[in-house]
Parts: C-alpha cells; structure tokens; sequence
C-alpha cells in the first residue's frame, strides 16, 4: 500500500465526515419546522483491495442521506388529526346552534307562557281593550321570536355553505400542491436517492389536506404518492390533482352537496362515504343537526300556532255583530321540493307534482320525508323515507294523515319509478310564521254557549266553566237540558241526562272534577266542556244556550289557559288504535334544548378524546422522526472528532509523500 492509498482514505474519511456533520447542522437547523423528519447519512465500507499481505481496505463511501421515516405512524397521525378536525368543527357549530336554544325568559317556550298568561286578565276583564291589547303585543313577540330563531337557523346554514366554499378552496389548492410535489419527486427517482425535503413536504401537505377530509394514500414505484378520499375516489393521481366543488341539493337550492369534477363532468359524492376533516363535519351538521333543529322549531311554531288558532275559532269576537274568532298567527304551508331530476314536460314544468296539507297538527313529527312511487303500483301509496335517518316504510296516503297528520295529494302525471319529492311539513314554518290578528276585538274571549242553573235547584252545583272544545259543537242543538238524577250508591256519582234541542237524549254520568258534554270514552261528544263547582242534588237542573251578551263573556279565554297544560304537541298514534300523549309547549321546548344540549355534550366529549388521540399520535410521530437537539448536540461532537482525525491522517499522508519526494530527488 503506498501514500497514494493512504491520501485516498483521508480524503473518503473527511469527506464522510463533513456529510455526517452537514446533515447534522441541517437537522439542527431545522429542529422546530413543522413536518420536517429527521436526516442522517448512510456509510459503506467498500471492498478491500487484495494484496500479498492480504486486503487492505479503501476507506468509506456515502452511500445517500435518509429521512427518519415511518409510513404507518404517519398515516396513523393524519387520521387522527383528520377525526380530531371534525369533531371540533361539529363541536363549534354546535355550540352556535345551541345559543337559539336559551332557557329561562328568553326562550321560546317562555314567551308561549307569557301569550297564554296573558288572557288571564282577559278572562278577567274580557271587555277592557287594554287587556287586549296586552294579548295582541305577546302574540306579537312569540311570532317574532320564532321568526328570528328560523331566520337565524337560515343564517347559519348560508354560513355553512360559505364555510365550505372556503375549505374546499384550500383542499384544492393543497390537492395541486401535493401533485406538483409529487412531478418533482418522480423527475428525481432516477438518480437512486430520495429527495428528503421534497417528500417532507408533501407529508406535510397529506397532513393539512387530512384537516379537511380524510385521505388514504398509495405509494407508486416511481415515488410519487396517489391520495384517495371517500373510500377510494381520487383526488390526487401522479401529478393530475381533480378538483372538488359544491352542486346544490338535490331538492332545496339553499343546501350543498360535494361534487368532484372528472373529465366528463361533475359527479356529486354521497356524504356517507367521508370520514374525517371539516368539510365532512359541515356536510353533516347541515344535513343532520341543523335540519333537525329547524323542524323541532317548526313542530313548537305550528302546534302551537295551531291550537290557538283552533280555539280562537271556537269563540265569539267582540266585533259586531259577533263572529268567530279569526285566526291569531299565519305560517307558511308544508312544502314540497320535487327533484331537480324528475320528469318534465316540453315546457320545462315537472310531469308529476306532489302538495301537501296539514290536518292535524298535533301528530306533526320533527322530520322532513322523500317521497317516491311504490314499486307495487298500489294507487295512493308511497315509499317515505325520513331524512335524515333513512328509515323507509310503504304507506298509503290515508295512513300517512293518521300517523303523520298531514294529507298527500298527487296530480298530474303518475310519478315514474325515478321521481322522487322532499316533503317539509314544518321547516319553513317558523321563519314564515306572524302574528296576523291587529284588532283587539278580533280576539275570541267569548264562547257561542251559556249556561244558567234553575232557581229551584237545591244542590250546591255552580258552572265553573263552559267553553266550546272541538268543532262538533252543534249550535242547532241548543237549547240543551242536563237533569241530575239519583246518587249512585256504587261509586257515589251523580246520574244525568242531557236532553237536546230535537229532542234526543244522552245519559251520563257526573263525578266531582268530570266534564259534561265531552266525555269520548263514555260514547259523549256534543263539542262543548262543563265543569261545575259544588255538587248537583237529584232533579237539579242545568240549560245551556246561545251566548246572548259576547262582549261581557270569558268562557273561551278561559278555555286558552287550558292550552298551557295540554299536552297536545307531538302525539303519536300506537300499533292498538290509541294516541299517545304529545307535550305540552313548555315541555316540547324543554326537550328540543336537551336534545340540542345532549349533542354539544356529546360533541364536546369526542372532541376532547379525538384532540387527545391527535397530540399523542403526533407525539409519536414526532418522537420518531423528530430532531433532538441533545443526541444531535452528541454526534455533532462525534463526527467532528472524526473529521479532525482523518484530517491527521491526511495530513500524516502529507508528511510521508513529502519525504518520499525528497529521498527521490
């Protein structure tokens, strides 16, 4: 072995030192980057070369610089960060949601109250227009409150779609950036290195993207990196990004759908199949929480709309001559959004056309329905499916009115197999609904029936109220005669008999706290409640007749307290024919909070776990590929013993080659 051997292996040592100690101060520099991953150099010793005394070897080769990297921590950061991304996302919306929700006096449940508190001092004094007006001024708030709730409601879903324009945006522009990463890396797969900073970069893209939607990821043999989302839908292929949008929903123009735009158009993405991100949070918190809580408002705003109005009409007005009572507030009617695929005519108007009506609004559920024809061909039936939920039964339009309280009439053509209809019975009702009464004599305080006990009655009976309670209510009956007979010995009620004005008589039977003339389960139903103070004796007498004097009379304000208690909003007929009790508006409000609140505590819990998983992971990740300054700090020293070493040996080889020269010379 000769000087020249000795130089080379100098040269190889300090040269693979000053690369160690470059790589080092690179990682030092780059110590508190985002996403950068650890770099080290990798050293060979290549093969000795054979003399008589044996192999002597040449020194050492730098083979390339490696980045610290592990593909499946690095998936497994991403999505966590992606699932931590979207329930925080759902958790802030939440939370905006369930400021429209607030207890106490501000609620909508208190300003119902209020309204119904009101005719207390009507039933007191039904004449005095102040009173009135008192009334006039709560119907006034309670519209209004359930007006701005849905309006805010509308508000939040045009933030929405704001918010995913947004965040579409970025995942654009990221998706481009990871497909201009991933040219660059294929250009230098040739060269037999990897180019560390570059596929740094693009995991840091794969990270951010996955803030937004979550992604699955392919390596290629030529390096570069294809990304997936929504269960295998490409985005990013080689260096061709494709490119997400918004189309509008399918039915209501105010809502969005993702699309993805191809080569041979935009194809709308079903939101079932994205997990993770913000965008995926949004798309669920329109289609499910936010429509959820504009049909709970709507179901409070038409119930309870409704039962006024139904009572308002059972009255008199003051107005002369007296009428019955017009409606207090207005709402819009159910809507129907047919399909922006359905059949149309030459003239672009739809073939088919669904209308909805209300019938009962006590049996209104907070849901919205996508209608289509029965595959059976059965006249008059339907597949409902609930949205959002997705459960799909056959029903006839007859049960539907039973079960769902509202009616469904078809017209024009047949509905093809592919047409298909939104049904919202309530969605629009409390951006819609106002209060539609102005003068204080068009509220009903008067009740078109009377009732006077005989002079000659030897009871302590007294009529403590009667009012008219539904519409068969028959003012050609009157007037009517209850006779009280015997006491029953068996349970001690009180017989009687009503005799009508035609002559037909009904047999009841009376108990203290009962009603007269409204009793369903003894086969009694004339339309109108008694109730009586005291305790009739046998051959007392009661008549009822015409209201003569409107203006002085308060049977039916009194007949609006009762709607505080009644529990008539969301009843639900059973299997055996019966109904079940709904609730009433202060319990319907209390419930539509708590299922509000139950979703921000919900959310908030998985935010909280998700936020957690997402830190360790990337702990780990980190921990992984990460620089640490102190084992840097160490073979920074390492390394630069190791250059000043093979800096001796160079220049030892220096001394030796220079003392040969002279022996020579």
């Amino acid at each position: 072995m000769g000087t020249s051997a000795l130089l080379s292996l100098g040269m190889r040592a300090m040269f693979a030192n000053q690369a160690a100690l470059t790589t080092i101060g690179q990682n030092i520099a780059n110590a508190n980057t985002p996403g950068y991953s650890r770099q080290q150099v990798t050293l060979t010793t290549p093969e000795g070369q054979f003399t008589g005394s044996g192999f002597f070897g040449k020194g050492v080769n730098v083979e390339t610089v490696t980045r610290s990297y592990n593909a499946f921590l690095t998936k497994d950061a991403a999505a966590a960060k992606s699932q931590a991304f979207m329930d925080s996302t759902r958790l802030s919306n939440l939370q905006q949601l369930e400021k429209l929700f607030p207890p106490g006096d501000q609620g909508l449940g208190a300003a119902a109250n209020q309204f119904l508190n009101a005719m207390v001092d009507v039933a007191s004094r039904p004449s005095d227009p102040s009173a009135r007006q008192v009334v006039l001024g709560r119907a006034q708030e309670l519209a209004a409150r359930y007006s701005s709730t849905g309006q805010q409601l509308a508000d939040l879903q045009s933030g929405i779609v704001s918010d995913l324009r947004a965040n579409i945006n970025v995942v654009n522009q990221l998706a481009k950036q990871i497909a201009a990463a991933n040219d660059q890396i294929a250009r230098t797969t040739g060269t037999g290195h990897t180019s560390n900073d570059l596929l740094d970069q693009r995991d840091q893209l794969i990270s951010k993207l996955s803030e937004y939607v979550q992604v699955s990821t392919l390596p290629s043999e030529d390096g570069t990196m294809g990304v997936f989302i929504g269960g295998g839908q490409r985005l990013v292929l080689g260096s061709i990004a494709q490119q997400l949008g918004l189309s509008p929903d399918t039915y209501d123009g105010t809502r969005v759908q993702l699309s993805i735009t191809e080569s041979n158009g935009s194809r709308k993405l079903d939101e079932s199949v994205l997990t993770g991100g913000s965008i995926t949070a949004l798309l669920r918190y329109q289609n499910q929480d936010l429509q959820d809580a504009r049909n709970l408002v709507g179901q409070l705003a038409v119930g309870f709309a409704k039962r006024v109005n139904d009572q308002q009409a059972l009255g008199l007005d003051s107005s002369t001559p007296p009428g019955s009572g017009s409606p207090i507030f207005s709402y819009a009617d159910p809507v129907t959004l047919p399909a922006s695929t359905n059949a149309r005519n030459p003239d672009g108007t739809f073939q088919s056309m669904l209308s909805v009506q209300v019938t009962d609004a006590s049996r209104l559920r907070p849901e919205s329905y996508v209608f289509k024809a029965d595959p059976s061909g059965v006249p008059d039936q339907y597949i409902m499916t609930t949205r959002p939920g997705g459960v799909s039964v056959a029903l006839s339009a007859t049960e539907i009115e039973t079960q769902y309280g509202f009616k469904v009439t078809a017209s024009g053509a047949p509905m093809t197999a592919e047409d298909s209809f939104l049904v919202e019975p309530l969605a629009q009702a409390a951006v819609t609904i106002k209060r539609a009464l102005d003068s204080t004599n068009g509220i009903a305080a008067a009740a078109p029936i009377t009732a006077v006990t005989n002079v000659d009655n030897t009871g302590t009976a007294t009529v403590e109220s009667l009012y008219v309670v539904n519409n068969k209510y028959d003012a050609t009956q009157q007037p009517m005669t209850v006779l009280f007979g015997a006491v029953d010995p068996a349970d001690a009620s009180v017989n009687y008999t009503i005799t009508m004005a035609d002559g037909s008589v009904l047999p009841g039977k009376w108990r203290p706290g009962s009603k007269i003339g409204n009793e369903p389960a003894a086969g009694i139903d004339l339309g109108f409640e008694l109730r009586l103070n005291g305790v009739p004796r046998e051959n007392d007498v009661i008549t009822t007749g015409i209201t003569q004097f409107p203006g002085s009379n308060n049977a039916n304000a009194k007949a609006f307290l009762n709607i505080q208690t009644e529990t008539f909003i969301g009843r639900t007929p059973q299997p055996d024919g019966s109904v079940r009790a709904g609730s009433t508006p202060s319990d319907a409000y209390a419930t539509a909070m708590t299922d509000i609140a139950s979703r921000v505590q919900g959310a908030t819990y998985l935010s909280n776990v998700s936020t957690s998983v997402a830190s360790s992971a990337e702990a780990t990740r980190a921990g992984q590929a990460g620089v640490n300054i102190d084992e840097e700090a160490a073979r920074l020293m390492q390394y630069q013993q190791g250059y000043q070493a093979a800096a001796k040996v160079l220049q030892t080889a220096q001394t030796i080659f220079d003392e040969l020269l002279k022996l020579g010379g």
